[in-house]
């Protein structure tokens, strides 16, 4: 199956948030075993805020931009090309403190 671009999921995210999420599959296409498939582009001076995961685990795969993320209450620098994994029951936020948009896929999946 190809999803065309077109017919993706776009989410506008205001506030803290501020930027776009794109679900690259749907929590039904992928049969009860993850949350989040998506490509997330927050704006400078944006962030997703700091969230403990219970029954599920995520990592992020950084695309573009420069991060700062919370990993269970050490903050640390982020890069292109870098992961933040974060397991069940751990806790993270990301914050875009760079002047372009921080951009990285999303992958939430239940444990």
């Amino acid at each position: 199956m190809i999803i065309s671009s077109k017919k993706l999921s776009v989410e506008q995210r205001t506030g803290e948030r501020l930027g776009t999420s794109i679900k690259l599959l749907e929590e039904y296409q992928m049969h009860g075993k993850a949350k989040v498939f998506a490509r997330v582009a927050l704006r400078p001076g944006s962030r997703g805020p700091l969230h403990q995961h219970v029954g599920s685990f995520e990592a992020f795969y950084i695309l573009a931009g420069f991060s700062l993320v919370d990993d269970n209450g050490t903050m640390q620098k982020v890069k292109v090309g870098d992961v933040v994994f974060t397991d069940d029951g751990e806790s993270h936020s990301i914050q875009n403190n760079g002047d372009t948009d921080l951009e990285y896929i999303a992958l939430v999946i239940y444990s």
